[in-house]
């Protein structure tokens, strides 16, 4: 922003020419300001320009057509003299810097600031869109940043700009390194061109740089990058590199549409996104450089601008040279102009049209409002009069004044699919719409819970719509949202497995009795508690059935000396709380580090002396024991309608349940080996150590699928199935919950939080909603 000069006009039309904003290959850019002292933005043509004909009737086309784009993300026409000696158009001036002066000043934006600013972003490209224009020049300098959210400039210049004389061949309109192939090669464009343009820009936006190459030599070699060469996304955050990658395909055809990055971004509202969306350094400074905007005033005299006059390009930085009086404080009116400073009847705060300011209502950021998916709930008063008015983006700062597919899928309560023992019942409801491809749902909410307060290692458990995490203390999250509905302490050891079957959570005691005891799950209340005898002491319970708990134990009755007692497993009917049997185990065996799995008449489990061991559910008897290598760090999987007991390690393997003798296995066919699998419906799904994520045949160990990138570093290690999609939970931060096609194994998309607690992720799955967690995180997320 720059004072006049001396070539510099006075007045356009009405409006009183306070300072220059700019000047491009079309004309300048002047700050103005109304009678009534309304703050804008006019743009006068060259005269070269306007003394062509055809030009001026172009420019009055999208004119006409821009008046019709006065949407809550663009700065809207409010005057325009098309006929004029030198045309003029006059816009809403935007309180806010570009995108380009903030990346500069402050580096890359933090994921949340990009995502809300992506939401902006397309619903803008949509109101331009359904006003018959494409941007075709959509860049950071373009988009500014208001606290209220984005705004898209210069939305009709480059339309009006190509007319017969801008295309002859060879010619090509728009900005190098963000423009589409099909721009780039001078072939017809239409709003997928914008959509491209979309993804270049928010991958600046995360990552400070552009996707197609910095510094090269000539246009030439950028053009030819953006047709031919591959985007570089390193740095976008996980959970937008999917939809940034989807926005750059080549395939015009293939690109998602605003409104499926709109609603993949904002399934609640883009409103909800924009409630303090910018770090506050950026916002602290638009509020400082408001407050000299309001206080402008037109020069005496057209001058020469002195070094000390010049002031920031863009309105962004320290604020404009002020002549009178210092800025208001926040939360004060502004004053020297009529009623307040809000001039021709525009209402306060900066907003035009009746808009109210963008305050604290509405959903946290990346919350998903349940039921209605159409636009939020009007937001309530800004906190802070004054930045509502720099909130007044679009305001009209009066002074005052393809690959991507979209389904709605209901509740799947009797479709949904989930490893053994995960099934719950009763989805709660909410209907929920698929992102494009590479996009991944934001959560529906979010709990962060004291460090050490949870087991990070444990299953999840569901059950009728809420849902259990192994800790201390103990407590009943609703799935729908989030709220505790009860909580108890000093009921569960730390670390300890938590088991649930027919409405009771069942745990060993914490005290030294040596009890299993079981809660009720609806109140949290113990319903029972089980002593196998004074000398008998649960340890951990190792799995559950239908009808009973599997428990190890510890006889201290039977000893070799002061510190060695014989270890046993147990079966307690969980309806009676009455033992069912009791086995010794050999002399030697820990009575800790097993793990179980109990499926019709088996009960499956292995052991830190590297054992694996089947014993009968009804008797105890064991029916077989064997060496299971070196890694014993696993639950058994059990494939009930083969009767297999598989195997994870350097090869995949399925033992007869009945006999222990192998019925076949896999080799990873140059992959590194296999992680312990899941079985779903028929379908073996596992991990190799190499990333990759396998489906197998479960009879026959036939390879059904592979999908070597499924989209992280670090591949899911645990599954559940819900119709065609099987999500995964990965053992490292890096990777997060994976949604996999489950039919081909193509990647759809990874939720990460981008927090790196070292922890690993778990998932569990209630109707058509995942539940999950990562360390002390939890959330919940749209199966979509």
């Amino acid at each position: 922003m720059e004072t006049l000069q001396p070539d510099d006009p006075r007045e356009l039309g009405s409006y009183r020419l306070l300072r220059r904003l700019g000047a491009g290959g079309m004309g300048r850019v002047y700050l103005a300001r109304s009678p009534g002292g309304r703050t804008v933005a006019v743009k006068v043509v060259h005269p070269e320009l306007a003394a062509d004909t055809d030009f001026r009737n172009r420019f009055q086309h999208e004119v006409d057509t821009a008046r019709a784009v006065s949407g809550r993300y663009t700065a809207p026409v409010v005057d325009a003299a098309p006929d004029a000696a030198l045309p003029w158009l006059a816009t809403s001036y935007v309180l806010g810097p570009d995108l380009t002066d903030v990346v500069e000043a402050h580096g890359a934006l933090p994921e949340r600031t990009v995502r809300a600013l992506g939401a902006g972003l397309a619903a803008a490209l949509q109101e331009i869109h359904a006003a018959g224009l494409v941007h075709r020049d959509l860049k950071p300098s373009n988009v500014l940043l208001a606290a209220d959210g984005p705004r898209v400039i210069d939305f009709g210049i480059a339309r009006a700009v190509d007319g017969n004389r801008m295309t002859q061949t060879g010619v090509v309109v728009g900005s190098p390194g963000y423009m589409s192939p099909e721009q780039a090669l001078g072939e017809d464009v239409g709003t997928a061109a914008d959509v491209f343009s979309l993804g270049v820009v928010l991958a600046f936006a995360a990552t400070g740089r552009k996707a197609f190459g910095e510094g090269l030599v000539s246009h030439a070699a950028m053009l030819y990058q953006v047709v031919h060469g591959e985007p570089d996304v390193t740095g976008v955050p996980q959970s937008l590199s999917g939809l940034v990658r989807a926005c750059l395909l080549k395939d015009p055809a293939q690109r998602p549409s605003p409104a499926e990055i709109v609603a993949a971004l904002a399934p609640g509202g883009v409103e909800g996104l924009l409630t303090n969306w910018l770090p506050s350094a950026v916002a602290s400074t638009i509020a400082t450089h408001a407050a000299g905007i309001l206080d402008l005033e037109a020069p005496e005299q057209p001058q020469a601008p002195q070094p000390s006059e010049v002031l920031p390009a863009s309105g962004f930085g320290p604020p404009p040279t002020m002549v009178d009086g210092a800025p208001p404080a926040p939360g004060t009116p502004a004053t020297g102009t009529p009623a307040q400073g809000y001039g021709q009847g525009t209402p306060p705060y900066g907003y035009g049209q009746g808009t109210p300011p963008h305050g604290t209502g509405g959903p946290p950021s990346g919350a998903v409002q349940l039921g209605d998916t159409g636009s939020a709930a009007a937001p309530t008063a800004s906190r802070r009069r004054f930045l509502g008015l720099a909130a007044g983006g679009a305001a009209v700062v009066a002074v005052g004044g393809g690959a991507a597919w979209w389904l709605t899928r209901p509740d799947d309560e009797d479709g949904a699919s989930a490893a053994a023992g995960g099934r719950t019942a009763g989805p709660a409801p909410g209907n929920f719409t698929t992102p494009p491809a590479g996009t991944a749902p934001q959560p529906l909410w979010h709990k962060s819970v004291a460090e050490d307060s949870i087991s990070t290692t444990e299953k999840l458990q569901l059950h009728e719509g809420l849902l259990f995490i192994s800790g201390d203390p103990l407590v009943a999250y609703d799935v729908k949202t989030g709220k505790q509905r009860w909580s108890r302490k000093d009921v569960l050891p730390f670390g300890a497995p938590l088991l649930l079957n027919g409405g009771r959570l069942f745990m060993a005691d914490t005290d030294t009795s040596g009890a299993l005891k079981a809660l009720d799950t609806t109140t949290g209340e113990e319903a029972w508690r089980s002593r196998l005898g004074k000398d008998l002491k649960v340890e951990k319970t190792i799995a559950i059935d239908a009808k009973n708990v599997y428990v190890t134990v510890t006889d201290f009755s039977d000893s070799r000396s002061a510190t060695d007692f014989r270890t046993g497993v147990a079966a307690i009917s969980h309806s009676t709380g009455r033992t069912v049997w009791l086995q010794k185990r050999d002399w030697g065996t820990n009575d800790y580090d097993v793990d179980g799995t109990a499926s019709g008449k088996y009960l499956v489990y292995a052991d830190s002396n590297y054992n694996l061991t089947v014993r009968d559910t009804a008797t105890g008897t064991q029916l077989w024991t064997r060496k299971i290598g070196s890694d014993w760090t696993w639950r058994p999987t059990v494939a009930p309608g083969p009767g297999l007991v598989l195997l994870p390690g350097t090869k995949l393997t399925a033992l007869d349940i009945e006999t222990g003798k192998p019925r076949w296995t896999l080799s990873p066919n140059g992959r590194r080996g296999f992680d312990n699998p899941t079985v779903v419906d028929g379908v073996l799904y596992t991990a190799d150590h190499d990333g990759g994520v396998w489906a197998v045949d479960v009879k026959t160990g036939k390879r059904i699928w592979l999908c070597e990138d499924p989209g992280a570093d670090e591949a899911p290690a645990q599954f559940v199935r819900a119709g065609g999609t099987l999500y995964g939970a990965s053992a490292m931060d890096g990777g997060g919950v994976f949604a996999l096609d489950a039919k081909s194994g193509r990647a759809r998309w990874v939720y990460n939080d981008n927090k790196d607690p070292g922890e690993p992720w778990q998932v569990a799955l209630s109707g058509n909603r995942l539940l999950a967690t990562h360390g002390y995180e939890i959330y919940a997320l749209p199966a979509v």
